[in-house]
């Protein structure tokens, strides 16, 4: 990889909470201004030398899907925010944002391919959502990065942890109100996520 410095990348690493448990809560409330301080972006320095060409997301159908409104469901995926349907498409929609977004801004000289598995995708339930338990939003994938033009495999396989916090009770409250979705927070945390992978 060459050393050249790219400009870029609006993205957001949200402060954390979501579908499931964790050891603290806090009450603060969120602000819409973070939200969109990340919508119009910040300036960061980019390592490698990435241009992205295309971003493949698989949500394998072998991946468990839970519609339970307890605590903590033993699947993995849970997924609320969207009305009734196929979860898994749905999910893979959602990645894609993120995931699509955070590369916009990689303007380097080697085209690749990002292949993207997700292996857990927990958002939360609306039991959480709404009690003063803390959560977070728990989304982990495989990333594999390619030469778009060989195929050849730059960056092996491995996993990428993208979990962070989620918003609870009164902060659950207060993002509704601000017009502030789970969509929204995890879109930006995962465009913040992919760029901070790519970068090193």
């Amino acid at each position: 990889m060459k050393n050249t410095s790219k400009l870029a990348i609006a993205f957001l690493i949200a402060a954390a909470t979501s579908a499931c448990t964790i050891g603290t809560t806090s009450s603060a409330t969120p602000k819409a201004a973070s939200l969109s301080a990340v919508a119009a972006g910040e300036n960061v320095r980019i390592a490698s030398d990435y241009r992205v060409t295309k971003v493949n997301v698989v949500v394998p159908e072998t991946l468990t899907v839970s519609e339970a409104n307890s605590i903590k469901p033993r699947a993995d995926i849970v997924w609320r925010e969207d009305t009734y349907g196929d979860r898994h498409a749905q999910v893979k929609a959602v990645m894609e944002a993120g995931l699509k977004r955070g590369v916009k801004a990689l303007s380097g000289q080697r085209p690749v391919v990002l292949d993207v598995q997700v292996t857990r995708f927990h958002a939360q339930t609306e039991r959480v959502r709404y009690s003063s338990l803390p959560s977070e939003h728990e989304i982990e994938f495989m990333l594999t990065v390619r030469d778009a033009r060989t195929g050849d495999v730059l960056v092996p396989s491995h996993m990428v942890n993208a979990t962070f916090h989620a918003y609870g009770g009164d902060e659950a409250v207060a993002a509704d109100r601000a017009g502030i979705t789970q969509r929204q927070r995890i879109t930006a945390h995962l465009a913040g996520v992919i760029a901070a992978e790519l970068s090193k």
